[in-house]
């Protein structure tokens, strides 16, 4: 069975990570904080947010913010 993540948060880059939400932009995160709260908004549970099932963390997990 294929993994199908709904989230991929991008590495950091010029002060924040851009979160993608099912392919489309769902904004820029500067804390792991603003990640959860543009998963809420997408309909995702915060709380999934490290589960690797749903988001993919590229270039760091939530505590890499640099």
């Amino acid at each position: 069975m294929e993994r199908r993540v709904l989230a991929v948060v991008r590495p950091p880059c010029g002060g924040g990570r851009r979160v993608w939400v099912e392919g489309r932009d769902a904004g820029r995160a500067r804390r792991a904080a603003d990640v959860a709260e543009l998963l809420r908004r997408a309909g995702i549970d915060p709380a999934r947010m490290t589960d690797t099932s749903t988001v993919e963390w590229r270039g760091g997990g939530p505590q890499s913010w640099r």
